[in-house]
């Protein structure tokens, strides 16, 4: 028995070297401009059994908009960024430097003061074991690129360093198929 989840990833809320650590924002207009141009493609997911999204707003809104009326779960909240909430990779570097070094490179430090790394990936992780196993169930989640990273990360039983490998673009998907901790990254052909 297994299932399958999709992950979407929200549709964005700023640039990207604007993104901002637990960023809150709602869709700007670009952002609502991508769902309306991936809305095609993106909209039969909703046919899953189980919809699911992070709370953000831009995570929300997407999900809302691809017609899914996802139910929000808190375990695929973004990572807690404790004091640099708000700030850019930029702007935390500028004030903490070394922190941030030490964060970068130990995937077990929180001199922020929130969540480690490894402990994010974990926990997202943890959603994902947990979702109702009925033999080719499907489950979409709309989660925050960081959180489709952190899901790619435990599936595949890799080192974290390798989080900072993988990007994930604004309505980007990928599928995850397996149960418990057996997870197989499942590549679609594209739709025609």
């Amino acid at each position: 028995m297994h299932v399958r989840v999709t992950f979407v990833a929200a549709a964005r809320s700023s640039t990207l070297l604007a993104e901002r650590f637990e960023d809150d924002r709602p869709l700007d207009q670009a952002g609502w401009d991508e769902v309306q141009r991936a809305a095609r493609e993106l909209v039969p997911l909703a046919a899953a059994e189980l919809r699911y999204c992070s709370p953000t707003p831009r995570s929300r809104a997407t999900g809302d908009a691809l017609g899914y009326a996802p139910l929000v779960q808190l375990a695929l909240r973004d990572c807690d960024m404790g004091r640099w909430r708000g700030f850019t990779l930029g702007e935390a570097m500028a004030r903490e430097p070394s922190a941030v070094d030490a964060w970068l490179a130990d995937p077990r430090s929180t001199p922020h003061g929130g969540e480690s790394l490894h402990g994010f990936i974990s926990r997202v992780g943890g959603w994902l074991e947990t979702r109702p196993v009925n033999d080719g169930s499907r489950v979409v989640a709309v989660a925050e690129p960081s959180v489709v990273r952190a899901a790619l990360v435990y599936a595949l039983r890799a080192q974290p360093s390798a989080y900072w490998n993988i990007d994930v673009r604004p309505l980007s998907t990928v599928t995850l198929a397996g149960h418990d901790g057996r997870w197989n990254l499942r590549l679609e052909p594209e739709a025609r």
